[in-house]
């Protein structure tokens, strides 16, 4: 076992979490079985949820054993953190449609053939679905103090806002209950979230001690903001997507690209499974070396590989050379040729139909590593129309200012 909180901890990982050092102790004594849940909130995950998958990747290299829950139950309530309005509630129907794919983006990360440490993925839909109002009430609800859930601060700020439904007063219950039902089926002790999940992650262990007796634990990894404060995982077009069919991996390669350098830092740590000091040199490189976007590109073929796969890096890396002359159109795929046109600012095949041409200050900055580069190929400004034959047919996309 390797000393996880330390490396969680130098990664900046740890927002707030239980007993830090008896936390330490019980992962040091042996293999530990934990949880991190997923709401269907939306048909995919983000690079929020990101987040939080590649935190329970590391305990599982760790030597721990994973738990992947999605909220098929907790889903059809509606989680008020960070909302200050009331959730619409979707239908039935759309919340198992999002349940499975969000399911199977969850073992793209998690390994579910590691012997006595395999991952392990719930609904907890199976057990909440069993339980009527009187078992929640009697056997759940009576170990929740009303004063206790009013102090929490989301709830807090709801009620100071207009008020909270008791549909979403009633959220920290079912997942406090998500926690206690995991210790009871698989022995877990140890619950994994964002910040902003605190309240519910302390009330599942509170859950625990008073029907059980038991010690368990939780951890929260902070929201990573950008330098400005402001979330990631959200653009001007919406999220930072996992799925391909919500959001091309040419796009998901070249929000990576054009992160700042002060940006790398915190993003090398919390993303990327290097060691300290190979993100360390990165550092320097960025540093020393700006113009050379290092530590970007290094970040992008990382995440990408690990979200998408080896051969959809190389075709966005090829993508992003060809749209400035640096490599040949027929060696890409349709998919990706569609998408990297959607992203310049400025492009036009030549009369061959085998390469892109720009404007010449375009081209020319990609010459020296600047805003036309195939890593900057998304972050060019102006009035423009993207034009190309993709596949037989004329592409246009207009960029506004």
């Amino acid at each position: 076992m390797t000393d996880i909180i330390d490396d969680l901890t130098w990664r900046g990982l740890i927002a707030v979490s239980t007993d830090l050092d008896d936390l330490r102790k019980t992962l040091d004594a042996g293999r530990v079985t934990y949880y991190g849940g997923f709401d269907p909130t939306a048909p995919g995950l983000h690079i929020g949820n990101l987040v939080l998958l590649l935190t329970m990747r590391r305990l599982q290299l760790a030597g721990h054993r994973p738990i992947g829950l999605v909220g098929g139950a907790t889903g059809l309530i509606g989680d008020p953190s960070g909302k200050s309005v009331e959730r619409v509630l979707n239908s039935r129907e759309v919340v198992a449609d999002w349940v499975a794919k969000i399911r199977t983006e969850i073992s793209r990360f998690l390994d579910f053939g590691a012997g006595p440490g395999s991952a392990v993925a719930v609904s907890n839909l199976d057990w909440t679905a069993e339980l009527s109002a009187i078992d929640l009430l009697r056997d759940i609800g009576k170990h929740f103090p009303v004063n206790q859930m009013l102090s929490r601060e989301v709830v807090k700020a709801r009620l100071e806002q207009g008020g909270i439904s008791y549909t979403e007063f009633s959220y920290q219950i079912l997942q406090a209950n998500d926690f206690l039902e995991l210790h009871r089926r698989y022995g877990c002790r140890f619950q994994l979230g964002g910040s902003d999940q605190w309240g519910n992650l302390v009330s599942g262990v509170d859950l625990i001690r008073r029907v059980t007796g038991e010690s368990v634990h939780a951890l929260a990894t902070p929201l990573i903001t950008k330098p400005d404060g402001t979330k990631y995982g959200k653009t001007a077009g919406g999220a930072i997507w996992l799925s391909p069919e919500l959001m091309s991996p040419y796009a998901f390669y070249q929000f990576w690209l054009n992160r700042t350098d002060a940006e790398m830092p915190g993003l090398l740590r919390v993303f990327s499974f290097r060691t300290a000091a190979e993100i360390e040199d990165l550092e320097r490189e960025t540093v020393s070396r700006p113009a050379a976007r290092v530590a970007q590109r290094a970040l992008a073929d990382e995440v990408t590989t690990l979200v998408h796969g080896a051969g959809e890096t190389a075709a966005a890396i090829a993508a992003g050379r060809a749209l400035f002359g640096q490599g040949d159109l027929r060696d890409l795929d349709e998919r990706t040729l569609a998408a990297a046109a959607a992203e310049v600012p400025y492009a036009e095949m030549d009369p061959g139909g085998q390469r892109w041409s720009v404007p010449g200050d375009l081209g020319q900055a990609a010459d020296h590593g600047q805003a036309g580069d195939p890593g900057q190929a998304g972050s060019g400004a102006g009035q423009a129309q993207a034009v190309g034959e993709v596949g037989g047919s004329r592409t246009r996309k207009k960029k506004v200012q």
